[in-house]
């Protein structure tokens, strides 16, 4: 004779309200994906950064506690993005190789938008450093994977050293605190709208009627001054 298995009445409950949870919250993910996707170069597949958020949501979804989190978004927004950030970390757009030729083409496309005010295209790069225009668009598309990177990370990957091991967290805060009093007023306002509103290029375009390769440049000028001020800009 064959006993059937009784399902825990409270394991079920409890399976039902994690259920609930992740299907509750499963549109804010996707607001996530969209947001941060607005950001990223076209090759990223939104459907892959909702897919990661996701299963990290229903994770979390496990491991959240009511009584000491009374948002289960408040307690699982940044563990999610964090997810998906660590997914376009996984890429292989970062790669030692390819880094050298991000910060080639950063340094080229700096030179050539204080000049002509705009951005070069891949075929005039191409010419330029001798790489296939292929290379050159993967570049360029590492370059917006990696400017969405908190910027301690961001100078990390560009100069191949570890910053943790130069400055601490606090000291790079302060330092681009210090070098932010040197931007002009407009500049220092499209950081803000860039890293702390997480708006994207053509939002900011959009509020400040200013171009979007304006806008990379200004970023471009403080990841540049950061890394001149820790002595890893290149002599």
């Amino acid at each position: 004779m064959s006993i059937k298995k009784q399902l825990n009445p409270y394991n079920d409950h409890i399976k039902k309200e994690q259920d609930a949870l992740v299907l509750q919250y499963l549109p804010a993910v996707r607001a996530l994906a969209y947001r941060l996707r607005e950001r990223l170069p076209s090759s990223i597949d939104v459907n892959d950064l909702i897919s990661i958020g996701t299963e990290e949501m229903i994770k979390l979804s496990k491991r959240y506690d009511k009584q000491q989190n009374d948002s289960f978004w408040g307690f699982g927004r940044q563990r999610v993005h964090g997810s998906m950030l660590d997914y376009l970390r996984s890429l292989d757009v970062m790669s030692r190789a390819n880094r050298r030729l991000i910060k080639d083409v950063n340094k080229e496309v700096e030179k050539y938008l204080s000049l002509y005010e705009e951005e070069p295209s891949s075929e005039y790069l191409s010419e330029l450093l001798e790489e296939s225009i292929e290379k050159i668009d993967d570049a360029r598309n590492g370059s917006k994977i990696i400017s969405i990177m908190p910027i301690n990370e961001q100078i990390t990957i560009l100069s191949e050293e570890d910053t943790s091991e130069i400055v601490e967290k606090d000291e790079l805060i302060g330092l681009i605190k210090n070098i932010l009093c040197n931007f002009k007023e407009r500049e220092q306002l499209i950081i803000q709208l860039y890293y702390f509103e997480e708006l994207s290029l053509k939002e900011i375009s959009a509020i400040l009627e200013i171009s979007e390769s304006r806008i990379s440049q200004i970023h471009k000028k403080l990841l540049t001054k950061i890394q001149e001020e820790l002595g890893l800009a290149d002599g």
